[in-house]
C-alpha cells in the first residue's frame, strides 16, 4: 500500500480527514492535534502532532509498512465489549435509576474537581 492508497482506504472507512495528515495527499487545514505519515531521511515515520509538536511514534523501512500501521491506528475500534454477567444484567434492568443517579453524582464531583485550581497556585 502506498500513501495515496492509504488516503483512499481511510476515506472509504469513513475516518475523518482532520484526524490525520499524509504527506503528498489532499487535506488540511488540520487541527493542532493529529496523526501523520511522512518520509524522513529515507525512512517512513508515523507520528503524532500535539500542540504543534511532532513526535515520531514509529519508523519503518518502507512506505507499505508505515501506511498499514497508520491505517491500523486510525481504524482500531478497541476490543469487543465483554458480555454482561447475569448479575450485571439484573442490576441494569432493576436498578437503572440508581445507576443513573450515581453516574450524575460522579460527573458532578469530576466537574467540581476540574474547576478547582491546582494546589500551589494563587488563591488556594
Amino acid at each position: 500500500m502506498d500513501r495515496h492508497q492509504l488516503y483512499e482506504a481511510l476515506q472509504a472507512a469513513g475516518i475523518p480527514a482532520a484526524l490525520y495528515e499524509i504527506a503528498g495527499c489532499p487535506g488540511g487545514p488540520w487541527p493542532t492535534d493529529r496523526l501523520y505519515l511522512e518520509e524522513q531521511e529515507g525512512q517512513w515515520a508515523v507520528g503524532v502532532q500535539e500542540r504543534g509538536v511532532r513526535r515520531v511514534l514509529e519508523r519503518f523501512p518502507d512506505e507499505d509498512q508505515a501506511c498499514r500501521s497508520l491505517y491500523d491506528l486510525l481504524t482500531y475500534r478497541g476490543p469487543p465489549p465483554s458480555p454482561l454477567t447475569p448479575e450485571e444484567t439484573g442490576e441494569l434492568l432493576h436498578d437503572s435509576e440508581s445507576i443513573q443517579r450515581r453516574a450524575r453524582e460522579q460527573l458532578a464531583r469530576a466537574l467540581e474537581a476540574a474547576r478547582r485550581p491546582p494546589r500551589g497556585e494563587a488563591g488556594t
